[in-house]
């Protein structure tokens, strides 16, 4: 299991409920098929800087927050295309994982996931019907 699978996982674990402790974590882990021993945990819960608190583990915010979503298409979102459930966003060269790490952080509930390369970001939808609304959403910023 990948190292960054498994840290993404703790941390979708952590903000979901509460987990108080390492064998807690490791149980909840193991129902979502990710394997991993109390000195492996112990070193994740340090690099990803998670610290303990009465509610249980939780992440310190000290990473750099992405930028509002819409300031980052308004300045880099060149054109919005729909293919079925799925949208292609073009951008200007170089900025596709900007544009796709704010989509992400925005959490939008009708996108499920983003792919980026270097100037197309391809956003996956539910169905085709949500994916034309996410798409009228997206062109408005266009405007």
């Amino acid at each position: 299991m990948m190292k960054s699978y498994r840290q993404g996982q703790i941390l979708k674990l952590i903000r979901d409920r509460s987990i108080s402790t390492q064998e807690d974590l490791a149980l909840a882990l193991k129902q979502c098929g990710v394997e991993a021993t109390q000195v492996t945990l112990s070193r994740d819960i340090r690099e990803m800087g998670l610290v303990k608190t009465p509610d249980g583990y939780r992440a310190l915010q000290l990473q750099k927050q992405p930028e509002d979503f819409a300031t980052v298409a308004g300045e880099y979102l060149r054109d919005v295309r729909i293919a079925q459930n799925q949208i292609v966003l073009r951008t200007a060269p170089g900025h596709a994982s900007s544009v796709a790490v704010s989509l992400d952080s925005a959490e939008w509930p009708e996108v499920v996931g983003t792919l980026a390369g270097d100037d197309t970001v391809l956003v996956i939808c539910p169905d085709a019907a949500i994916a034309e609304a996410v798409r009228a959403r997206l062109m408005g910023m266009l405007g």
